[in-house]
């Protein structure tokens, strides 16, 4: 007799019934389907006339009607065309030949050299966060090679941190520095809602040949559809989960958070939600710490991530820089005044805070950080008086001191594209630093 655990496998995976639907219309981005008995998040399929397929995604639902967004173009879709459900939710195959690759926001290579067929672990798309209280806590030091950010805004691994500025001011060109530099173990970078024009920019020039050999890419460029934006995002945080479960410090970057949020509003308006805050829906507030908490910590490894966020209008009270700014462990911004300048990496340390850097550097490294500190806020208060020519030397020992400290100071916190710091070398002049005003 054939035991039955050899027909086992196949026995659960057989569906005596297939559940199908028609396309009933198209409005704007969406796709209504009758007679479909389906679920939020499941992955149908929408057979053309011509037999090839389009992949599509369910939103929602309208009385009796499903709502599907599809994860491509609307070209060729008619009215009762077959809908036929997949039963399941978008995964990825993931793996350690992943490195080096470049992805699309489904999780297709780009490159016509790579593919994933040595990738054989399937893991899905959406997950929760690690239990928090069973996340380690912060206690090692994430070397960046950035100066400002190493001495001033020193972060650990594990830690989360925004990355603030309007357009135009270096957010990616950073990015690349601390990809290039830091001593993280692999990069995972999502590119969401970029130009095309600006990846394989940011590939060849920010990133380097060195930098993508231990970075996994993933592009999901301006012109996709808002679903496949979405999906992007949630696909490099699931790869960086994997690595992190193999007990590995990973660097998650986003460029950006705020196209991220946008993708969510085109999503939730198609389907329906009324908009709210500057024409934000409830759902995309909803969204934002469901992504933004699933790195950090966990028991075996650690997600250091940097999100970018795109403040319209340099205005740092706008939405989403509010509501992600509460969220994150800290926040770095960039002025396009010191940009303005010639001052890169254009971060404005005294607008910047890291949450953890008091328990991660020693006593006499946060005392010298706060001298400096102090220094800076000084010349900031008396600044307009120093450039009208109002002040007068001598009136205040302080305003002299922080006069004379200032050009050193703005000389030491620049840094070349291509220069590297070490943590040591950098504590080390900041020593010099203060020991010529002691």
């Amino acid at each position: 007799m054939i035991p039955y655990s050899r027909f086992q496998n196949v026995l659960e995976r057989f569906q005596p019934f297939e559940y199908s639907g028609k396309v009933d219309q198209v409005i704007g981005l969406t796709i209504e389907v009758k007679s479909m008995k389906s679920f939020v998040g499941e992955i149908c399929n929408i057979i053309l006339p011509s037999q090839h397929s389009i992949s599509a995604e369910v939103i929602g639902f309208r009385g009796d009607s499903v709502i599907l967004m599809p994860l491509g173009e609307l070209d060729g879709i008619m009215t009762g065309c077959p809908v036929i459900p997949t039963g399941k939710a978008m995964t990825i195959n993931v793996g350690e030949s992943m490195l080096g690759m470049v992805l699309d926001g489904l999780g297709k290579p780009m490159l016509l050299n790579q593919n994933l067929n040595h990738c054989h672990t399937e893991i899905p798309l959406y997950r929760s966060p690690p239990n928090p209280l069973q996340r380690k806590a912060i206690s090692q030091i994430m070397h960046t090679g950035i100066k400002a950010i190493d001495a001033f805004l020193t972060c650990g691994h594990g830690q989360r941190l925004g990355v603030f500025a309007g357009s135009g001011v270096g957010k990616s060109t950073l990015l690349g520095m601390i990809s290039r530099y830091s001593d993280a173990d692999i990069n995972v970078i999502a590119l969401i809602g970029e130009r095309g024009r600006e990846v394989k920019a940011f590939l060849e020039k920010d990133l380097g040949e060195e930098g993508l050999k231990k970075s996994v890419i993933i592009c999901a460029t301006s012109e996709q559809p808002p679903l496949v934006r979405l999906k992007g995002a949630f696909l490099a945080t699931a790869i960086a989960e994997y690595f992190r479960d193999q007990g590995k410090h990973v660097l998650l970057m986003m460029d950006s958070v705020t196209r991220f949020a946008m993708a969510q509003r085109e999503v939730a308006l198609a389907a329906g939600e009324a908009p709210a805050t500057k024409g934000y829906t409830p759902s995309v507030f909803a969204l934002l710490p469901k992504l933004l908490e699933r790195s950090g910590t966990s028991n075996r490894g650690s997600i250091t991530a940097f999100y970018t966020v795109l403040v319209e209008g340099d205005d740092m009270n706008e939405p989403i820089t509010d509501a992600v700014r509460g969220i994150l462990d800290g926040h770095i911004v960039l002025s396009r005044e010191l940009a303005a300048k010639n001052h890169y990496p254009a971060i404005d340390v005294t607008q910047s805070i890291s949450r953890l850097m008091n328990d991660l550097v020693s006593h006499d490294q946060k005392e010298q950080i706060s001298k400096l500190r102090h220094m800076m806020g000084i010349y900031k208060e008396a600044e307009d008086l120093i450039q009208i020519g109002a002040y007068k030397p001598g009136s205040s020992q302080a305003v002299d001191r922080a006069i004379e400290t200032k050009p050193k100071l703005d000389q030491f916190l620049k840094q070349r594209i291509d220069e590297f710091s070490h943590c040591q070398s950098t504590w080390e002049k900041i020593d010099q630093l203060l020991q010529n005003f002691d």
